[in-house]
């Protein structure tokens, strides 16, 4: 079993930025990918960003290309989502997921762990 547990939402204002962590714990090893989702109020959790505990390769939904990274800290456990120039739109409940193996799946379904989210809102 693999634990998550999201930290760093909040709310601010349009053009800031905020740092979202996912500390992992449990049975963890290097080939795991580990993705951040969102959902915002009315609509279905989409992926935003995932990367590649064991060598860092990233891939990020166009919407946020540019404006966000995702990192992870190996000797933290820890996975990040650095949001910059945050727009009404990013608004959600942001979650962090994992899951076994090589291939960077964008689908909820294919993912196997999941924390409890974090509320980012963004106004205007």
């Amino acid at each position: 079993q693999v634990q998550l547990v999201e930290s760093g939402g909040g709310l601010v204002q349009a053009g800031d930025s905020l740092r979202l962590s996912c500390a992992v714990s449990g049975r963890t090893s290097s080939r795991y990918v580990m993705g951040w989702f969102r959902q915002a109020p009315g609509k279905e959790r989409e992926f935003v960003a995932a990367i590649r505990w064991s060598e860092s390769s990233t891939y990020y939904t166009n919407s946020v290309q540019g404006r966000f990274s995702i990192s992870r800290d190996t000797a933290k456990n820890t996975v990040y989502l650095q949001m910059n120039s945050l727009e009404p739109e990013d608004t959600a409940v942001y979650y962090c997921a994992a899951v076994r193996g090589w291939t960077i799946p964008t689908m909820t379904a294919q993912y196997d762990y999941w924390g409890q989210g974090t509320q980012v809102t963004v106004s205007s």
